[in-house]
């Protein structure tokens, strides 16, 4: 096997903290961005965070699937980096822009125009209040969609020329931006949801601008410039899409499926939503900075696999599944110290606050002993074209585990929310069980991506 030694690897450990340090604080500048939102009207009461929370089932089903759509152009411009093809490597990031805006601008336009019988159909009846905070936030989210595919097209752009480091400052900025505009139009002018929801907006639009300057600028080796001189490839588009709309129906099915979860959940009352809207921005939270090491997997091996050094590849799935491991526990550990004064602090109602901490508890112990090989090793599947085998493990995953065995135990026995969490470490066991073989085969080095 292979040896670790530093001047023949692509990727030596200053090179890889360089990209992945980065990448993992700005995923989680990133999650902080709608987990804002959440803590600044908690002191609205238990509709207005359910509302908030509700919603963001729907962002994230929206947001993971344009990021589905920009990590296959990630894959793409990094392939072509690897084997020296800098020209074919802007061509594809141009194609991204086009056919991610073209789809953003529809899917903003449908969540527009049938915002209500969206939420409708999703959560069926709530409470009048809840519904009213949700139409509102959700209106306004829809906005932002555009805006946030773009950015993250030009964050994923960067990463594949290994430049995360500028991705994560927009972050910081943009969280900064955020905090402040919530502060402003949720505690002092006392606009409510839709204040918490304007902020964030506007804070999306600066991402988007600060991204897409910078790759106008000549000195990096992929840039974009006079956009609307962009027309479609679909040859190149073709490549893009093949890695990402299997992970983009990867991704949405996984949220189909949390948003079917939430539906189950959404019956149990508001203080069950609460709590596990709560729970959830904490399980997001305590796993983030390990998505960004698996994001920058991605790069790792799609720019490795490119130059034509498949033993490297696999020595990097090994490698960034391990530091991923650490990460995971450290996470956890940080966020099952916060619970407490988050909740209480936050103003949550007292019966809701107990069941989060409950669920956290558990959340605590188990992901860190099954959740890594569960996604990391998956990021490097992807990388190297193997999204097909990752789309029908997830889904299935997914909905036979994750969705099924949740809605019985919550619809039958009865035991409330946390049978979500049963349900997804069921979900996580199973799947880390099978990538695992999947790793080991080797089958996923059997593609090409370029």
């Amino acid at each position: 096997m292979m040896r670790e030694k530093t001047q023949n690897l692509l990727f030596n450990n200053k090179k890889l903290a360089a990209l992945l340090i980065p990448l993992a604080l700005d995923q989680l500048l990133n999650s902080f961005m709608g987990s804002v939102d959440t803590f600044m009207v908690s002191h609205l009461g238990s509709a207005s965070i359910s509302a908030v929370s509700l919603v963001d089932s729907i962002n994230m089903l929206i947001v993971q699937a344009f990021f589905a759509l920009a990590s296959g152009g990630t894959v793409v411009c990094s392939h072509y980096l690897g084997c020296q093809k800098k020209k074919l490597a802007n061509d594809a990031a141009r194609q991204l822009v086009f056919i991610t805006s073209v789809m953003s601008v529809i899917v903003a336009v449908l969540c527009l125009v049938f915002h209500s019988q969206i939420l409708g159909l999703i959560f069926g009846e709530v409470e009048p209040a809840v519904m009213k905070n949700a139409r509102q936030y959700f209106l306004i989210s829809a906005v932002s969609y555009p805006f946030i595919a773009l950015y993250d097209d030009g964050a994923s752009v960067l990463r594949a020329q290994e430049n995360s480091r500028f991705p994560m400052m927009i972050s910081l900025a943009a969280n900064i931006i955020n905090l402040v505009l919530n502060l402003l139009f949720v505690w002092i002018l006392h606009l409510g949801v839709p204040g918490s929801a304007f902020a964030t907006l506007l804070a999306r639009i600066f991402s988007m601008a600060a991204v897409m300057i910078r790759l106008r600028k000549k000195d990096l080796e992929i840039t974009l410039q006079n956009y609307f001189s962009i027309r479609p490839d679909w040859g190149e588009i073709r490549r893009i899409l093949n890695i990402g709309i299997p992970s983009g129906i990867e991704n949405g099915m996984f949220q189909f499926g949390k948003l079917a979860i939430q539906s189950t959940v959404s019956l149990m009352g508001t203080t069950a939503i609460a709590a596990q809207g709560m729970t959830s921005t904490f399980e997001n939270l305590n796993g983030i900075l390990a998505i960004g090491v698996g994001v920058g997997l991605m790069t790792v091996v799609g720019e490795t696999l490119g130059a034509g050094r498949r033993e490297e590849a696999v020595y990097y799935v090994k490698k960034l599944s391990i530091i991923s491991e650490i990460v995971i526990i450290a996470s956890c550990l940080g966020m099952y110290a916060l619970v407490r004064p988050v909740t209480y602090f936050g103003g949550m109602e007292p019966e809701s606050a107990k069941l989060c901490i409950y669920m956290v508890t558990w959340i605590t112990i188990v992901k860190p002993v099954v959740w890594v090989m569960s996604f990391i090793p998956a990021y490097g599947f992807r990388a190297a074209g193997d999204v097909k085998f990752t789309m029908l493990v997830s889904v299935l995953s997914m909905w036979f585990c994750r969705v099924t065995l949740t809605i019985v135990l919550a619809r039958v026995f009865g035991m409330g929310p946390m049978a979500v969490w049963i349900g997804m470490f069921t979900d996580w066991t199973v799947r880390g069980i099978i990538y695992t073989f999947r790793f080991k085969s080797r089958k996923w080095l059997e593609h090409r991506v370029v």
